[in-house]
């Protein structure tokens, strides 16, 4: 009605600009209710930009956020990668995981961008809270209905089996309580699980490692686990399956993101300059040497990603010895064993890695005061590998379950 007025108004004007005092009155009303509409317009413009200025901030703000928290979560699987419990304290302290066993076991199970050795580590630790989040992490897997090769493969897919007897004993006997309550009925025990599985593993390794030149058969596998079911056997048709499921397809080792050596020679014992006396070959050479995990690794260059050699130190021992030609010389060697080579591999020049042949290890500190700081500390990593020990009295304990 307004702009209809104001038509009927401008057409007046185009006809006459004698106005009656009415009509311009009309005049002033019609300007003044434009100028109150354009005021309306202008007042509901700035509101509606002032509201899609706020959405635009809210979106770029809590994109802002995400990508900051994006941040922050790859920073701490950067850190866990490099130190497991550094990078789990780091996400809870930046809120971006709840400290429960069930929030942190879940982080593993995902996995997503971590270090399988790492989640290994971690899951091994004797920490009591890490056992909990051991067993929370083993209850996201389930093995209902697997036989027990298929449930292996799924477990050892999750991360990797650290290289420590203790750690590889509380991870494979929570594996074992886990597929027993998943498949009641198939073992007597959990002890029965945890030492077939054990065999299984051991078996891939004799199977399918090129090293090994004596394959077992399967009567042969059937023999080695006679009487671990509480005393009993188990069924042939069982260990047959297993073995040939095995035989046919060795279990796959999960692959790291290239961390791995990072990982490991990340925070080491000792490192530093040795000279190494060859093994076959007698000339001494410069090495830079590298002491962690039970390992003593050797390069050729502080740069050098991969070892030259990996010496490792279970069931070693060491003692100073004097050299005519080189100072501050020790030697690592088998004890009561002068002839066997000691358990170790080398890189050739062509890339091939190959058994080392050393009986013993000669090398040669540049003082006195680090040849004894370096035997200090291969001494305090030099260990006896508990594991088959482990493994024996666990088999002698169930076996003898039939005598009683």
């Amino acid at each position: 009605s307004r702009t209809k007025s104001l038509c009927s108004f401008m057409s007046l004007l185009l006809v006459s600009t004698d106005l009656t005092p009415e009509e311009q009155e009309e005049l002033a009303n019609i300007r003044r209710r434009k100028e109150e509409l354009l005021a309306d317009i202008q007042r509901l413009k700035d509101e509606i930009a002032e509201v899609t200025n706020e959405i635009e901030n809210l979106g770029s703000t809590e994109e802002r956020k995400n990508m900051q928290r994006n941040k922050q979560v790859a920073m701490g699987r950067k850190k866990f990668n490099m130190d497991p419990k550094k990078g789990i304290q780091f996400l809870i302290e930046n809120e971006l995981l709840k400290n429960t066993q069930e929030d942190i076991a879940q982080f593993l199970y995902k996995g997503e961008g971590l270090n399988k050795t790492a989640i290994g580590d971690y899951l091994g630790e004797r920490d009591d809270f890490n056992i909990k989040v051991l067993h929370a992490f083993v209850e996201l897997h389930e093995f209902t209905d697997l036989n027990l090769v298929q449930a292996l493969r799924q477990f050892l897919w999750s991360f990797r089996l650290p290289g420590e007897a203790q750690k590889i004993d509380r991870m494979m006997e929570a594996f074992a309580q886990r597929y027993c309550q998943c498949n009641p009925g198939v073992f007597q025990s959990t002890d029965t699980c945890y030492v077939l599985s054990f065999a299984i593993i051991m078996l891939n390794t004799s199977l399918h490692n090129p090293n090994v030149k004596d394959k077992p058969t399967v009567e042969r596998f059937i023999l080695m686990n006679r009487g671990i079911n509480d005393g009993g056997d188990l069924p042939e048709e069982l260990l047959r399956n297993l073995y040939d499921s095995i035989k046919n397809e060795p279990f796959k080792i999960p692959e790291d993101d290239g961390n791995d050596l990072t990982h490991t020679f990340f925070n080491p014992d000792r490192e530093g300059w040795l000279l190494k006396l060859g093994g076959r070959v007698k000339t001494w050479k410069r090495r830079w040497f590298i002491l962690t995990d039970n390992c003593l690794y050797y390069f050729e260059y502080t740069t050098d990603k991969e070892p030259r050699g990996i010496i490792p130190l279970e069931n070693l021992s060491i003692r100073e010895v004097e050299d005519s030609k080189k100072p501050n010389c020790f030697e690592l060697y088998i004890p009561d064993n002068k002839d066997q080579f000691i358990k170790a591999c080398k890189t050739e020049a062509d890339g091939r890695v190959v058994e080392g042949n050393h009986t013993f290890y000669r090398i040669s500190a540049p003082t006195p005061e680090e040849k004894d700081e370096w035997m200090k500390c291969i001494k305090a990593a030099i260990s006896r590998d508990p594991f088959y020990e482990m493994l024996a009295a666990r088999k002698k304990k169930v076996s003898s379950t039939k005598k009683h």
